[in-house]
C-alpha cells in the first residue's frame, strides 16, 4: 500500500486565475482550516463561520491581520471527511481583484497557513481516500481538455469509470488468488476445493476487457493530446489561406506572389472535433533561392512526421508537376485528405486524377469558407472516437502502461493454465497482474511517482 510521509498542516492558495476576474477563490484545507476561516472572516448575520453548517455559503466581510476591511464576499466551510480533500476545509469567494487576493492569501499566512504546492489539494483527496490516483489525474485532464469528447471522457474518469472497469478484475483475480492459498494453508478447514480449471472464464473475461480498455489508448491520445497534421501543395494552392479559414482569423499572410509561405506556421485548431496541431508549410516547387529551398525542405519533414497531410489543390488551375510532389507526400503519410480549393471559381482541374490517388476527396472554398464541415467530418472519420462509455477510454501513459503489464501477465496466466502449469505458477503471474492494476489505481504506488503525478497540476488544484 502506498503510504505518504508527508507532514499535514493546513495549506492556502487561490484557486483561480492572476488576472482580473468576476470572481476570485481562496482555499484553505488542513485541521486548523475553519478555525483560521473564522479569525478573518465576519459572517453578516452575527453568527461565527464555525457555528454555520457544511457547505452553506454565508455573506460577509473579510479582514486582513489587523482588523481592516479587505472585500465583502462568501465564505462555506466542510468538516473532515466530508470535504473534496477529506480534511478540513474553507473557501473564500472573494470579488477577482489580484490585489485583494494577495492580501487575504497573506493574511492566512500570518494565522498560520502555508502555501499549497501544486496540486496538494487533489493529492491530500487521493492520501485521504476521497479519490483514486485515474480520478486525481482526471481532474488535470479535465482543466486541460480542448474538446468535447476529453471533457467528456475526463469527467467521466473524475466519476470512477477506470476504478470500476478495472476493480472487478482487481477483486476477482484476488479472490481465485486467496481461495488458493486458504486451501493450502488451512488443509483442515472445511473449504472448497481449488480447482484452477474452474477459473478460466475468470481469466479469459479479465484479458478481454483489459485488451478492450488498452486499445483505446491510441485514440484516446489522439482525443486527449490531438495529433500532428501538415498542409501540402504547390505555391498559391491555398495553404495559407486554408489554414486562416480554419483558424477563424488572418494568422498566414496570403498574397499572390508564389513563395510568401518560406518556413512552417503551426497552430492548435479544432477541425470535426479533433485537435489538429496544424503545419502550414512552404509551397512545394523547384527554387534556387536558399531561403525558399529551406522552407520546401522543412515541408517535406513536416509531412513526414504527420499523422495526417491535408494535400491541397487549386482546382481552378491544371495539375502539374509540382502537384505531383503533393501527391506523393500525401502517399507516403500514414492517412491523407485530398482538399481541393477555389471550388467558387470555374474548376479545370482533373478530379479522376485526384480521386485515383486519394480516398477522401474534398471541394473547399478558403475564400468563402465553405465545404469546412465537409473537410471536418472527413478528418472525425479518419480519428473516431473509441465507442466506450465516457471515462472508459485511456488517455493517460501511465495507466496505460499499468494495464499492458496486467494484461501481460494475465495472458501469460491462460498460457500456463492451458500448458497445464501447477496452480502455483499461474498463480504468480496473476499476482503480477494484480500489483500492476493497484498501480493503476494507487493502492500500491512509490511516493516519488505520486509527487511526479501531482507536478502536472497548477497550484490551488
Amino acid at each position: 500500500m502506498f503510504e505518504s510521509t508527508e507532514t499535514i498542516d493546513t495549506i492556502a492558495a487561490i484557486a483561480t486565475g492572476g488576472t482580473v476576474s468576476a470572481i476570485g477563490i481562496i482555499r484553505l484545507s488542513g485541521e486548523a482550516s475553519i478555525e483560521i476561516a473564522d479569525s478573518i472572516f465576519r459572517p453578516l448575520s452575527g453568527l461565527r463561520i464555525l457555528e454555520y453548517p457544511d457547505r452553506k455559503l454565508v455573506l460577509g466581510t473579510l479582514i486582513d491581520a489587523e482588523g481592516e476591511t479587505l472585500d465583502h464576499c462568501m465564505c462555506t466551510i466542510s468538516r473532515a471527511p466530508n470535504s473534496y480533500t477529506g480534511e478540513n476545509t474553507a473557501e473564500f469567494q472573494c470579488h477577482g481583484s489580484p490585489t485583494v487576493l494577495r492580501l487575504a492569501l497573506e493574511t492566512l499566512f500570518s494565522k498560520g497557513a502555508r502555501q499549497a504546492l501544486a496540486g496538494e489539494f487533489t493529492k491530500r483527496a487521493f492520501l485521504n481516500g476521497r479519490m483514486d490516483l485515474t480520478q486525481a489525474e482526471a481532474v488535470v485532464d479535465l482543466i486541460d481538455s480542448e474538446t468535447a469528447a476529453a471533457a467528456k471522457n475526463a469527467a467521466g474518469q473524475l466519476g470512477g469509470a477506470i476504478l470500476r472497469k478495472t476493480e472487478t478484475i482487481y477483486s476477482n483475480i484476488v479472490d481465485i488468488i486467496s481461495h488458493y492459498h486458504a486451501v493450502l494453508d488451512y488443509p483442515d478447514e472445511e473449504i472448497d476445493v481449488f480447482e484452477l480449471a474452474d477459473y478460466t472464464g475468470t481469466f479469459e473475461n479479465a484479458e478481454r476487457e483489459l485488451r478492450t480498455l488498452l486499445d483505446s489508448f491510441g485514440r484516446g491520445c489522439v482525443m486527449k493530446s490531438g495529433l500532428k497534421a501538415a498542409i501540402v501543395g504547390r505555391p498559391n494552392a491555398g495553404k495559407s489561406s486554408l489554414m486562416n479559414a480554419l483558424l477563424g482569423y488572418e494568422r498566414a499572410i496570403v498574397t499572390e506572389i508564389p513563395g510568401t509561405t518560406r518556413d512552417t506556421i503551426e497552430e492548435s485548431v479544432l477541425l470535426g472535433g479533433i485537435k489538429l496541431r496544424l503545419q502550414d508549410t512552404a509551397g512545394l516547387r523547384g527554387t534556387v533561392d536558399p531561403i525558399e529551398m529551406l522552407g520546401v525542405d522543412r515541408a517535406k519533414r513536416a509531412a513526414d512526421a504527420a499523422e495526417l497531410v491535408l494535400a491541397v489543390f487549386d482546382g481552378s488551375e491544371e495539375l502539374n508537376s509540382e502537384d505531383g510532389e503533393a501527391i506523393a507526400l500525401a502517399k507516403s503519410a500514414g492517412r491523407s485528405i485530398a482538399v481541393i480549393n477555389k471550388c467558387d471559381l470555374p474548376q479545370k482541374i482533373d478530379i479522376s486524377v485526384i480521386r485515383g490517388s486519394f480516398e477522401l476527396v474534398c471541394p473547399v472554398s478558403a475564400l468563402d469558407k465553405t465545404g469546412l464541415d465537409t473537410l471536418g467530418r472527413a478528418v472525425s472519420g479518419l480519428f473516431p472516437v473509441p465507442e466506450a462509455p465516457a471515462g472508459e477510454i485511456l488517455t493517460n501513459a501511465r495507466q496505460a502502461d499499468a494495464v499492458g503489464r496486467a494484461l501481460v501477465s494475465l495472458r501469460e496466466a491462460i498460457a500456463a493454465m492451458k500448458s497445464g502449469a501447477t496452480p502455483d505458477i499461474v498463480l504468480t503471474e496473476a499476482e503480477n497482474a494484480v500489483g500492476a492494476l493497484g498501480e493503476l489505481s494507487g493502492k500500491t504506488i512509490r511516493e516519488d511517482v505520486t509527487r511526479r503525478i501531482f507536478e502536472r497540476f497548477c497550484v490551488g488544484k
